[in-house]
């Protein structure tokens, strides 16, 4: 019996979900009276036909591939897609599957039908975008928004003479309005984003959307206007058509592109506003500021960056942007600390009002200084970790003897079970067999599996550590301390030192704007550093081989967490 798949859609400018089973409906008598078998019904609701970006046409697609069906049954062409090339693409491939499509409509699709059709389809798309945009144009030059709503403001709902609803209108909501005036004043004053952020959300006061606020939610981009600092409605002014959405012919999803300025609509609205005139140009004023001020920042980050490329263009794209980037966190609420203004540092938890009572800053330059001092005095004095290398290097070579001893019994273990195995089946061959000796078999088939699935599960073999790993540190923390004084090998002694240190952790202390910076380290990391690139690599065999193994071995268990691996037990070290 033929197999068919149904699909049906229907799209958000018809919000009626009862027009899924009437289309469904008639497809289902359509296949009982041509005598096919429905397999499964495929259904996108309130989903525009203008992308393939559907979850029913996605996996529709899917089980084409899959060959479940014969043929797919959908009320009409436009219900696959209105969009002339994505009908084409849904034919190429169901006929590449060997299956057809069939509409009600226009009966089996051909070629024919996809021209035709999907250029009639993309017209009415076309129509119906050009119709949408002149309808909500001509709501905003009557002093209404075309949609959207900001913060500060409600909508009305109202019905007019037909009993239709009056879109567009809105009106001021004073409690949000005045919470709008204080972000204006203090940002005019010279507090932050991320600073007024966080004491909205102290005051437990919510957001545009109901939620926390955040410093980009006051931002925004002033290009496109979004933001509260951007929003014109604040003093009175709509400003409609900015931006247009473009399909992405790649991904078929929708992409913002600016519109140019002439064809910007503006109008104004002066029962709508709540910021004057006066405190909005302050606040522009320090915008333009400040975004002079990063300019320069910026552009001066990017010629470094080019500078550093043409030294080194394939290692310079990829270092941090500083020493201790991504390290820093906070000693309270474990969260990380992060940049607050140019050069100081702060906890993430207590910028964003989330909690943290964590409110010691410090500036970058200070705590580079005190971490590099740390492992001058610390980390660098080999007689100091000379003990935990070697006592490192003793328990990791006593784990791998261990290790070894067990595999060599096991594999022993296994040639014995194999050879009594082939003895006994030898026998049966022979006529031999016996009830006893299948039930031997069985036992030794079941070990024989138990030894395989052990080996199976033993760990790679790492090499031993050399038993002078202690002088062989010594050595390369001298070479690293002497390149940290060289503005020319900084990077590369920066790169080194971030091998080292895995986390520094940073506690408010007892005084006035004390911090306390507490270095992490890694054990395995600091002797795999240790060893990397001790020598250059020789042959297998060669006693530098089995150093640069290590290494290569080690670099995936450089994690930030120690629990995990037993030659972390008690050897985590902390500077």
């Amino acid at each position: 019996m033929t197999r068919v798949a149904l699909y049906a859609r229907y799209s958000s400018d018809n919000q009626r979900d009862a027009s899924i089973e009437d289309q469904l409906r008639q497809s289902r008598d359509y296949a009982e009276r041509q005598g096919w078998s429905v397999v499964e019904s495929f259904t996108d609701r309130a989903i525009s036909g203008a992308s393939l970006i559907r979850p029913g046409i996605q996996k529709l697609m899917a089980d084409v591939q899959g060959g479940r069906f014969d043929i797919v049954l959908s009320e009409a062409l436009d219900r696959i897609s209105r969009d002339q090339e994505d009908v084409a693409a849904v034919y190429k491939r169901l006929r590449f599957a060997g299956v057809q499509l069939i509409t009600l409509s226009e009966g089996e699709i051909s070629e024919l039908h996809v021209g035709l059709k999907g250029t009639m389809n993309a017209l009415f798309l076309k129509d119906l975008a050009l119709k949408t945009h002149r309808g909500i144009r001509g709501r905003v030059e009557a002093g209404k928004l075309g949609g959207g709503n900001a913060y500060g403001y409600r909508v009305m709902k109202q019905l007019d003479a037909r009993g239709e609803p009056i879109r567009g209108e809105r009106e001021i909501v004073e409690d949000e309005a005045e919470i709008v005036r204080r972000i204006f004043r203090e940002y005019a004053a010279g507090k932050g984003p991320q600073r007024i952020a966080a004491d909205l959300n102290r005051k437990g006061i919510p957001g545009p959307t109901g939620g926390r606020w955040s410093d980009t939610t006051i931002r925004g981009n002033r290009a496109v206007g979004s933001g509260i600092l951007n929003c014109e409605l604040y003093i009175g002014i709509i400003r409609w058509n900015r931006q247009r959405r473009l399909k992405d012919p790649a991904t078929g999803s929708r992409v913002m592109r600016m519109n140019p300025q002439s064809s910007w609509v503006r109008k104004e609205v002066p029962e709508l506003r709540i910021i004057d005139d006066a405190l909005w140009e302050a606040v522009k004023a320090r915008q333009t500021e400040l975004g002079e001020v990063y300019r320069k920042n910026i552009e001066g980050g990017l010629k470094a960056l080019e500078q550093r490329a043409t030294a080194n263009a394939l290692n310079a794209t990829h270092r941090p942007r500083t020493m201790l980037s991504g390290l820093m966190f906070c000693g309270c609420c474990e969260q990380p600390y992060v940049r607050r203004g140019q050069d100081r540092y702060c906890c993430t938890s207590h910028l964003m009002g989330t909690g943290c009572t964590n409110s010691r800053t410090v500036t970058r330059d200070k705590l580079e200084e005190r971490v590099v001092n740390g492992l001058k005095h610390r980390l660098m004095a080999p007689d100091k970790a000379a003990e935990a290398m070697r006592a490192f290097a003793e328990e990791t070579n006593r784990l791998n003897r261990e290790r070894r001893a067990s595999s060599e019994s096991d594999r022993q273990e296994l040639a014995q079970v194999e050879t009594a195995i082939r003895e006994i089946v030898a026998v049966i061959e022979q006529g031999g067999f016996h009830r006893a000796l299948l039930d031997r078999l069985t036992v030794l088939e079941a070990k024989q599996a138990e030894l395989q699935e052990s080996l199976a599960r033993a760990p790679v073999d790492v090499p031993d550590l050399h038993p002078n790993i202690a002088e062989l540190y010594r050595r390369k923390v001298e070479r690293l301390s002497e390149a940290l004084d060289h503005p020319e090998d900084r990077y590369e002694a920066i790169d080194a030192i971030r091998q080292l240190v895995t986390r520094v952790v940073l506690t408010p202390g007892a005084k006035r704007g004390e911090v306390h910076a507490v270095l992490h380290g890694d054990i395995v990391a600091i002797a795999d550093w240790v060893l990397k690139e001790t020598e250059r690599p020789r042959k297998a065999g060669h006693p530098t081989h089995r150093a640069h193994a290590l290494a290569r071995v080690s670099e995936p268990v450089e994690a930030r967490a120690w629990p995990g691996d037993p030659r972390l037990a008690g050897r985590s070290k902390r500077y």
